[in-house]
């Protein structure tokens, strides 16, 4: 039976992931987010179980002791993981997972799953990632500066992955995404099934 297609996108904070997956999902419905669980507290933007699953850290670390999630990672005091329990079975099904994560989450997802595709989204320069964070009104100066320096070493690890996408125009850089996602979907070992209608290959 043929599995799901394990979609990674990973890119420094404030570079557009969130936005670009939540809009892909609207060009391609069938690709199921994979939504993870988090320490941190919601944004006045999101709800419970859309963008994530928050918890107590307590609940999180209870579930790292029992062996729950695919991978998890703690990023700037917070920790954010994957439960086994949504990947596993939903890729049985054939149905394909879409992920946002950071570099850490992505390294031991690929390790757990190596047949996973890879995206990272890099912006078009530090100082246009650092004015979106300043717009976002999140976080303070102080965090925006560290997250703006922590970029420079994320964007290092971009040689590592699949695929490659710079975040200057929006349209183009979701275009992009949907291009990869849908090349991937039309391999030629995925769509060989397809041929049987023609007689025997």
């Amino acid at each position: 039976m043929e599995t799901g297609l394990l979609f990674i996108v990973s890119g420094p904070s404030g570079t557009g992931k969130s936005t670009l997956c939540k809009d892909l999902m609207k060009l391609i419905p069938d690709i199921q987010f994979s939504v993870s669980y988090t320490t941190r507290l919601p944004r006045k933007d999101e709800r419970p179980g859309e963008a994530y699953h928050f918890v107590s850290r307590e609940t999180f670390t209870a579930m790292i002791d029992k062996g729950e999630f695919a991978e998890w990672a703690e990023i700037y005091g917070h920790l954010y993981g994957t439960p086994r329990s949504v990947v596993e079975p939903t890729l049985r099904k054939g149905t394909d997972l879409l992920f946002d994560i950071d570099g850490q989450g992505a390294q031991q997802l690929k390790k757990n799953y190596p047949r996973a595709i890879t995206i990272f989204l890099i912006p078009p320069s530090l100082e246009e990632l650092e004015k979106r964070l300043q717009k976002r009104e999140t976080d303070s100066s102080a965090v925006i500066g560290e997250r703006v320096a922590k970029a420079c070493a994320e964007i290092a690890q971009a040689r590592d992955y699949a695929y490659i996408i710079i975040n200057d125009i929006y349209a183009q850089a979701l275009q992009a995404l949907h291009s990869i996602i849908l090349a991937e979907k039309h391999r030629g070992e995925r769509m060989k099934k397809h041929l049987t209608i023609f007689g025997k290959f």
